[in-house]
């Protein structure tokens, strides 16, 4: 890292990048990786001989550019999420980051500023850093909620051109209510703020939580994003969207890069959303395995969060980071998160989880282990 730093002080770096790190979490092989919120159950076979088909069908127009539009995607998308949305309201990118960023591209920029609410996502301030937005930083609860009163009093205080409101909110796993987001937009007429509701883990949510989409009739500056890399199991297709009012999507055209979404990218998405049904088999597994992570947390003593996400945040260690160490010795690698007395660690499969727990359990009893 201290090369790295030497190499970009010798060049004319933009001022509000210098002194950065680019975002990254462990990359490390070990047996079981429960630590950046991945499907670790995998595509099934049936999905994954339906998306190389596609692909094999599309390869055979890779001489022509894409469909700038990707106008068959957007329609499958907006038939995935219904409440009434049309083609015209949808957008996608590589990746919801990529959504975000030129969400910030067209409605952010120098002299204007983001809001998000720490702890949360951190690529907020890197997408903010990298447009040259300015990133303020706001307040949560002690137990790290966000009320409808808070949130709304911060954006009227700080008149913030947009807000991110992670839902749930990562890394803590807790969703939002509707009443928060209705109060912040409210609060934000007179700034005229874009309010984005990150819902990159909303198909995990417990049965009946309601989704942001349900407020999108008639509020022209709000946004939900989403993305295909978590519930679809598409990591490693890159593939994030968002639904929002039409002139969003025409303002995003703005910025976006010509054809930036590849027929291949197309092609896998359009093939995971026509069998969704497998995907969300697994989905409905990986909620089994969160709800049985809380409850064997909760046995051991320690402090799990509710968690409408595929992952759980929880407390109550008095060295985190040792313990983290040990899961690590063990085979199992988690998320360290930087906030005292605290982990995360993703839903894996039944066997990944099992692996975890033990593991855990051991360090836990063991306080020669905690210590170290």
């Amino acid at each position: 890292m201290t090369d790295q730093l030497e190499r970009l002080n010798r060049l004319p770096l933009r001022t509000n990048l210098r002194g950065m790190s680019p975002y990254g979490a462990p990359q490390l092989d070990v047996p079981i990786l429960l630590n950046v919120n991945e499907n670790t159950h995998g595509v099934p076979a049936d999905v994954r001989a339906a998306i190389a088909a596609a692909v094999t069908e599309a390869a055979a127009g890779l001489n022509r550019y894409p469909d700038r539009e990707f106008t068959e995607l957007r329609e499958a998308l907006a038939e995935y999420l219904g409440h009434g949305l049309g083609a015209e309201h949808i957008w996608a990118a590589n990746g919801s980051n990529e959504v975000l960023q030129q969400i910030l591209q067209a409605f952010g920029g120098p002299g204007r500023t983001a809001l998000g609410f720490p702890p949360t996502y951190s690529m907020y301030p890197l997408l903010a850093a990298g447009t040259d937005t300015e990133y303020i930083v706001g307040v949560r609860a002690d137990d790290y909620g966000l009320s409808a009163e808070s949130a709304a009093r911060q954006v009227r205080e700080l008149q913030p051109n947009i807000v991110f409101l992670c839902s749930p909110n990562n890394p803590t796993g807790t969703g939002l209510g509707l009443d928060v987001v209705q109060a912040v937009y409210e609060a934000g007429q007179a700034s005229q703020t874009i309010v984005i509701v990150d819902e990159a883990y909303h198909e995990f949510a417990h049965d009946g939580t309601p989704s942001a989409l349900e407020l999108l009739p008639g509020r022209e500056r709000l946004i939900v994003s989403r993305t295909m890399s978590k519930a679809f199991a598409l990591a490693g297709a890159r593939v994030g969207y968002m639904a929002a009012a039409p002139g969003v999507a025409d303002a995003l055209r703005l910025v976006r890069l010509p054809y930036h979404l590849s027929a291949i990218t197309q092609a896998t998405a359009l093939a995971a959303l026509h069998h969704r049904v497998a995907l969300m088999a697994d989905v409905e597994d990986i909620k089994r395995q969160r709800d049985r992570i809380v409850a064997e947390l909760q046995r051991m003593g320690l402090k799990p969060s509710a968690s409408d996400s595929n992952y759980v945040f929880f407390g109550g260690l008095q060295n985190p980071h040792a313990v983290w160490q040990g899961l690590l010795d063990a085979g199992v690698l988690i998320r360290d998160v930087g906030i005292p007395g605290h982990l995360r660690v993703t839903a894996g499969t039944e066997t990944e989880t099992t692996a975890f727990l033990e593991a855990l359990d051991q360090i836990l009893s063991s306080p020669a282990k905690q210590r170290a």
